[in-house]
């Protein structure tokens, strides 16, 4: 018969330092997201830690900490661009141009071309459109929990995002490696130890109660030896076989 573990999450509760209380703060940036989009404010702190707050209107939005030992090393970079606005600004170039040679080869004067209001209309709708293009343009930093696959961190920008990211992520990055090395115990102790990370986040509103299902479900897939936790006593490793949690 299979056995079933039993992970009493809230047994173990999890502290973790914030930016009021660390003992070191190693870097620290300010991503702005424009009149539409949050900014977000991040902050490596005492070497595991990723200090995360976001605002929107002046406001804070959200602030909480991420322990970059259940973070997957690799941050995502993902830059959207918006092409049907691209296109738009240079189809409407393109005329602009045909009217402006037309207009240059006329023998009449310039200023007194029938197509000079057009050519000038054209020039200003690829104006128009490539302004737009340029707005909702985005460049996006996400980063995922190591098994669960679950969004630590995730914010969408305007152009630029990347250039203002490019002192902090190799700080970033070196950081997700050391907290990568600092992980301790079996795989099964690691994906135990994720699934408390991510019940932690739950409660403290960052995960929603789908994404926390989700993460659990993927981590539920790739245990492959469960352990009993038991308060007070050393966990003991089974056979593969049915594996539950009880917040």
């Amino acid at each position: 018969m299979a056995r079933t573990e039993h992970i009493l999450l809230e047994s173990d509760e999890r502290e973790v330092p914030t930016l009021e209380t660390a003992r070191s703060i190693h870097a620290r940036l300010v991503l702005h997201g424009g009149l539409w989009r949050r900014s977000i404010e991040l902050a490596l702190i005492d070497y595991f830690y990723l200090s995360v707050r976001t605002a929107r209107s002046q406001s804070v939005d959200a602030r909480y900490v991420v322990d970059l030992r259940f973070a997957d090393p690799a941050p995502r970079l993902k830059r959207r661009l918006a092409w049907t606005w691209i296109a738009a600004s240079t189809a409407f170039l393109m005329l602009g141009i045909f009217g402006a040679r037309a207009v240059a080869a006329s023998t009449a004067s310039w200023w007194r071309h029938e197509w000079l209001a057009a050519t000038a209309a054209l020039f200003g709708i690829a104006g128009g459109a490539l302004f737009a293009a340029i707005r909702l343009t985005t460049e996006t930093l996400t980063l995922f929990s190591a098994h669960g696959c679950a969004k630590l961190v995730a914010h969408t920008g305007g152009v630029g995002t990347f250039r203002t990211l490019r002192k902090f992520l190799p700080r970033l990055e070196a950081h997700l490696r050391i907290a990568v090395n600092a992980r301790h115990g079996t795989r099964t102790e690691q994906l135990r130890d994720e699934m408390r990370e991510h019940f932690r986040l739950r409660n403290a509103g960052t995960l929603t109660e789908a994404e926390y299902d989700a993460a659990k479900r993927r981590i539920l897939a790739k245990h492959d030896a469960p352990v009993v936790d038991t308060p007070g006593k050393k966990a003991r490793e089974f056979p593969p076989g049915r594996f539950s949690i009880e917040p």
